[in-house]
């Protein structure tokens, strides 16, 4: 079986148009809005510090993973094919379960970052180097590719005289079912590897706020507890958003007949999700607002103004 079809979309005919432009508007607003993130930290040394590398790391991957999925989306969308070959198909889940796992432990070392940040506030240079913060990065990678390569096994058995994949990408469970041996094993093996990443990565995060809500309420100042708070609501409000979305389309069990069910979801889950963590990030930070206006300042530089029509003729 050299090629796939991506039966997702053809379900809601009607919707197609809409969906287009919807999504289409929405991928360059990620794109400028990352892109925007990382050029602000890049050149506001005032937020070269861990906090924000990582920030950015997040936005790095997070772009990545939308140019992996989102392309390929609209073309199907505006195609009457809706055919991806095998190498794409495997290409494709690859990268993006790759960087949607190093998406969830890139949020676990900001959320311990965060913990460090707020524990020893003076000591926090010293405990959180630039070596500690690449070793972190690194794991994030490994832990991110864990996923994908673990699963190989269960989709490089997924070939059998269907080849209509119930999805707009090549999702795992969809692609697993077209197996013609699909059991409970199956559904049991990939709700495992999918709990490891999401389960695991979101007890991580929830223990580092838990520590830092008991050191946040013994702080004696309300002062001291509205700032705490807001460096950390940012990222909890992504948290909510990221796994909330997630949990409802890699975590219930799924049979053939659930597939077209999770469609929708997994549109919010694919484009949704990556559009408001940068907006979440840029407006409930201060600072970040501050840099971004400097990029904005820039940009205005290098566009051609107006000439002003009186100018000329006098």
């Amino acid at each position: 079986m050299s090629t796939f079809l991506l039966w997702g979309f053809s379900s809601f005919p009607d919707l197609q148009s809409l969906l287009f432009v919807v999504i289409f508007f929405s991928h360059v607003t990620i794109l400028a809005a990352n892109v925007s993130i990382m050029v602000a930290i890049k050149l506001s040394h005032n937020l070269h510090t861990p906090m924000y590398f990582f920030l950015c790391g997040l936005s790095f991957s997070e772009t990545y993973t939308t140019m992996v999925i989102i392309p390929l989306m609209l073309v199907d969308l505006l195609s009457d094919s809706k055919t991806i070959s095998l190498p794409e198909c495997a290409i494709e889940m690859f990268f993006f379960f790759g960087l949607s796992g190093n998406n969830c432990f890139i949020m676990v070392a900001m959320s311990y970052d965060r913990y460090i940040a707020i524990y020893n506030p003076l000591h926090y240079a010293i405990q959180m180097t630039h070596q500690i913060f690449f070793q972190l990065m690194m794991a994030s990678e490994w832990l991110g590719s864990w996923f994908p390569c673990s699963s190989s096994s269960l989709y490089s058995t997924c070939l059998c005289d269907s080849n209509t994949i119930q999805h707009f990408f090549c999702d795992i469970s969809p692609l697993v079912s077209l197996a013609c041996d699909y059991t409970l094993y199956h559904q049991m093996a990939i709700f495992v590897l999918s709990a490891f990443v999401l389960v695991g990565s979101f007890i991580l995060i929830i223990i580092s706020y838990v520590f830092i809500g008991s050191i946040v309420m013994k702080k004696s100042s309300a002062k001291g507890k509205h700032k705490a708070f807001s460096t950390c609501s940012s990222l909890l409000t992504v948290v909510c958003i990221h796994y909330g979305l997630s949990r409802f389309v890699y975590l219930r069990p799924k049979d053939r007949d659930s597939f077209c069910e999770d469609i929708l979801m997994a549109v919010t889950y694919t484009v949704l999700t990556p559009l408001l963590n940068p907006i979440v990030y840029s407006l409930r930070n201060k600072e970040m607002q501050i840099a971004l206006r400097k990029v904005q300042d820039i940009a205005n530089r290098f566009i051609p103004q107006k000439v002003d029509k009186r100018t000329l003729n006098t």
